[in-house]
């Protein structure tokens, strides 16, 4: 069975809030790992997920007490490394291109390959960047981090039955926004009538 890390609980974030260095510096700690694996999940690579990570942390050690309710940090934790995330994206998609020119290890197996890679990383991240906030954060925590389904419907102020209505649409959502790019990206796979080029 995976070893479950816990965020730290409301008397420390509480303390933290007030001052405290050293339980500032638990809260830290304990938000590390949560932290690391929005980021690894939600970037589109290891080294993008390091920086967001860090980011995220920096912004908890500097602005914890901005935090409204000491029961909302790991959805506030979510949200910055989300927006980190996504941020790399668009920097990444503003270079489009410059970042496939430069030469990469020699295990990659092809240049073409890892441009439609990248490619492809971006349209996903684009189309859920895209979603409606509610429906981003729903999708990404149930089936990006694979929380039960009853932590994300707590997380979020919903009830089971809500929060599974509200995946149910994302998930919708998100396939359509898929199909679509599809239809618009690729070639016409039928030719036109009668042979005109």
């Amino acid at each position: 069975m995976n070893q479950r890390f816990r965020w730290p609980d409301e008397r420390l974030i509480k303390a933290a809030q007030d001052g405290d260095v050293t339980s500032l510096t638990t809260v830290v700690m304990e938000s590390q790992p949560h932290v690391r694996k929005f980021a690894l999940s939600l970037c589109a690579s290891p080294q993008d997920a390091e920086d967001a990570a860090q980011e995220a942390l920096i912004i908890l050690y500097r602005k914890i007490g901005t935090l409204r309710a000491t029961g909302a940090l790991a959805s506030w934790m979510f949200r910055i490394v989300r927006n980190e995330c996504l941020r790399q994206v668009r920097l990444l998609v503003a270079r489009n291109g410059e970042a496939a020119a430069e030469p990469e290890a020699s295990a990659q197996p092809s240049a073409e390959e890892a441009v439609l890679h990248r490619l492809e990383v971006e349209r996903i991240a684009a189309a859920v960047g895209a979603l409606p906030r509610d429906q981003r954060q729903v999708l990404i925590m149930r089936d990006v981090q694979g929380l039960p389904g009853r932590t994300v419907a707590h997380a979020l102020g919903l009830s089971t039955a809500a929060m599974k209505s509200r995946l149910h649409r994302a998930r919708a959502a998100l396939r359509h926004s898929l199909a679509t790019t599809d239809q618009a990206a690729g070639p016409t796979v039928d030719p036109p009538a009668g042979g005109e080029s």
